[in-house]
């Protein structure tokens, strides 16, 4: 099977539940700022700006974590969550196994199973629990401006690329939007092959 990008902030709930059905795919990770990347594609965060959209996807995200077999439980504390820190922390870590250990728990803490995410140590802490190797060094990394400067030109990148939301998906040059476009993204993968 083809290799697949995957472009998502931990703020979307949409890409926790893309990221539940990965299982085996060889993903290279791309976190990035989801509204940063709107401002600069000119979209709006529809399910925030209007109550009727939200009040919907509430509902229908219970849908897809019970078609899933996922928990769905929003972290009570998501308004004073930074979601850049959590972009930064995951961007201090080389992409490849650990990275993608690092946004399972950082998903999983957001929407799943919800976890302590305020502040760099309690990420750190996560993240060490879920065998991030060297994720107490990240304590004093992540808030640094090496690593916001890394995130801002991963915002470029991903607006350069097309993105204009999370979760996006790219098989090669063919680029998916959303959760429900996983089976067109499986068939590209196997077209790829």
């Amino acid at each position: 099977m083809a290799a697949v990008e995957f472009h998502f902030d931990y703020r979307s709930p949409y890409s926790y539940l893309a990221m539940t059905q990965t299982g085996d795919i060889d993903l290279t990770l791309h976190p990035f700022d989801v509204i940063d990347v709107m401002k600069r594609v000119g979209n709006t965060p529809t399910t925030i700006t209007c109550k009727v959209k939200g009040a919907y996807a509430s509902v229908d995200l219970g849908r897809w974590a019970r078609r899933y077999g996922v928990p769905m439980s929003p972290n009570p504390k998501m308004r004073e969550i930074d979601g850049r820190r959590l972009l930064r922390a995951t961007l201090a870590i080389p992409d490849g196994p650990e990275r993608r250990k690092a946004a399972t728990a950082l998903f999983s803490a957001m929407w799943g199973e919800p976890a302590p995410l305020g502040s760099p140590a309690e990420i750190a802490a996560l993240l060490t629990s879920a065998g991030v190797a060297g994720a107490a060094a990240l304590t004093d990394l992540m808030d640094g401006a090496a690593l916001e400067a890394l995130l801002d030109a991963a915002d470029a990148a991903a607006a350069d690329r097309g993105v204009f939301g999370s979760p996006t998906f790219f098989v090669g040059t063919e680029m998916f939007f959303g959760n429900d476009r996983l089976e067109f993204m499986r068939d590209a993968m196997g077209a790829a092959a």
